[in-house]
């Protein structure tokens, strides 16, 4: 690895120390073990956009090992060069610091690279890809130490998992393999336990490494920190104090161009099944007994476990939907759902979505959990806030009801921080109280711009590190929680779809289910 990646690491690093004494005594970057890469789905857009942009700021920032190869295996017909010149113009456009792929440290990036054009049915391209990584064991000293990544869409998972074992892949005389695979898990509960039927029976759980780039966002995985290190959230986490929890994730977009993949998926399936409720897990969860990866995986799936899914009956109370129709996007008109690319003109899909679940255990009982996802809201917002209850009595003249309550805000994107809303007295002779706010900005706070989410998934996979990845058991009982939702909405066609115009806050069905959202 040229010795001007050394240099700017150290260089970074000392920067950072210099400019800011809180980065002092952060311990060093973990550096992944030798291993050969394969991205199946290559040429695709979640592989140039996100995953190859990852693996090359890890090279860049040193943390890579020496051994490294990557493979990509795809349907497009490139050469080697041709596949190293499209990752070369991929990284000109999506490096997320604008950092341009130049000179002895993309050479030597760029020589670890090579490609397959494949066909995902025929075991021949499976063989091909055996040779290929017996090759980089040879060249690179990757050790026998196989890394499968799965970005192709999710029916093709299956092939690609029964050819990986008719071509001996599945494991490695001398090292690990390991595979990860994208979301969406399925698209229902049924589907989702026959894929997991598939992998298992190839692969065992502590080789399985299921995606959610949630989990890799800095402020989720602070969650923990934030609960369990520091001794004075602990003892109001519970419904003696908690009033109820809000988690959002908002998007200004619409479906661009997913219009084919998202009418059969919808804001429940995309966003609700997987990302959100997975932020539910972290915030209720019990104190794992160590940071171990299971010990932390088990107590998220107790949270999940005592969840009791809505009946049939209970679903319309306890849910909202909503489909955007058109409107304005920081002032400029946006066409609505049903005019979307390959959207079809009736569809029935919801853009929106909004839960309120409960907790059946002793520290939540009673407390509503508030889910929502949506589309075409004024701005792209991610956050989970913990209202804790008002005052009991009267105070400086003021009602209870002046009195905002406290609130724990958790910013996810696209400000990465922590606020915390509170009361104190304003100026003066007068007895008055309004609201002030404490903020922590992970930029200010660390002086380091965090890294992308892919970043530290990739890395963890490498390591063999679970932690940030979901367990089968989690995600069965995610789907089971939704699918009463799923089946409901799906048997029930919403007339008045579209319900609420892009650039508002939702449909008024949402603000039914709970009227205190906090703005979007």
């Amino acid at each position: 690895m040229p010795e001007e990646v050394a240099t700017a690491q150290a260089q970074a690093a000392a920067d950072g120390a210099a400019t800011n004494p809180l980065r002092t005594g952060l311990p060093e970057d973990r550096i992944t073990t030798p291993c050969s890469v394969v991205f199946f789905g290559a040429s695709g857009d979640l592989f140039k956009r996100m995953l190859l942009p990852a693996v090359y700021s890890m090279y860049l920032s040193g943390r890579l090992p020496a051994d490294f190869a990557l493979v990509g295996f795809a349907r497009s017909p490139y050469s080697d060069d041709q596949f190293r010149d499209y990752c070369r113009k991929q990284l000109e456009q999506f490096m997320p610091d604008g950092s341009k792929p130049q000179g002895s440290m993309w050479d030597d990036f760029a020589r670890r690279i090579s490609y397959i054009t494949a066909d995902f049915n025929d075991t021949k391209h499976f063989t091909a890809l055996k040779d290929r990584l017996d090759q980089n064991d040879r060249d690179f000293g990757t050790a026998g130490n196989h890394l499968f990544y799965l970005s192709t869409p999710p029916p093709v998972f299956p092939e690609i998992i029964k050819h990986l074992k008719s071509a001996g892949l599945e494991k490695s005389a001398n090292g690990w393999t390991r595979i990860v695979v994208e979301k969406p898990f399925g698209i229902d509960l049924g589907s989702a336990r026959k894929l997991q039927q598939a992998i298992e029976a190839v692969f065992p759980e502590n080789e399985i490494y299921r995606i959610d780039h949630y989990l890799g966002k800095e402020p989720v995985q602070d969650i923990i920190a934030l609960r369990f290190a520091n001794t004075i959230f602990e003892p109001i986490w519970n419904r003696n104090y908690v009033q109820n929890v809000q988690i959002t994730s908002a998007e200004s977009l619409g479906v661009e161009e997913r219009g084919g993949y998202y009418d059969h998926a919808g804001a429940l399936r995309d966003m609700i099944q997987n990302h959100v409720i997975n932020l539910l897990a972290l915030v209720a969860m019990e104190a794992p007994i160590s940071a171990d990866a299971d010990d932390i995986r088990g107590e998220k799936y107790k949270v999940l476990s005592a969840i009791a899914p809505p009946t049939h009956a209970d679903v319309f109370s306890m849910s909202a939907r909503g489909q955007y129709g058109p409107g304005m996007i920081d002032g400029h008109s946006v066409k609505g759902y049903r005019q979307e690319q390959d959207v079809a003109s009736d569809s029935n899909t919801e853009t929106f979505a909004a839960l309120r679940l409960y907790i059946e255990n002793w520290r939540w009982a009673g407390v509503p959990f508030y889910l929502r996802s949506g589309k075409r809201l004024p701005r792209k917002l991610a956050e989970i806030a913990v209202t804790f209850k008002p005052i009991p009595h009267r105070f400086y003249g003021e009602s209870t009801d002046q009195i905002e309550p406290n609130v724990l805000v958790i910013k996810i994107e696209p400000d990465e921080g922590i606020s915390m809303r509170f009361e104190a007295k304003v100026p003066g002779p007068a007895e008055h109280i309004r609201s002030v706010f404490m903020d922590f900005s992970y930029g200010a706070g660390f002086g380091v711009v965090s890294p992308p989410a892919y970043e530290r998934l990739i890395g963890d996979a490498m390591l063999g590190d679970q932690t940030l990845f979901t367990r089968w058991d989690a995600v069965e009982r995610a789907w089971e929680i939704v699918t009463p939702i799923l089946e409901v909405w799906q048997n029930t066609k919403d007339f008045s779809f579209p319900n609420y115009a892009a650039g508002s806050q939702g449909p008024d069905s949402a603000k039914k289910l709970f009227p205190d959202w906090r703005h979007v």
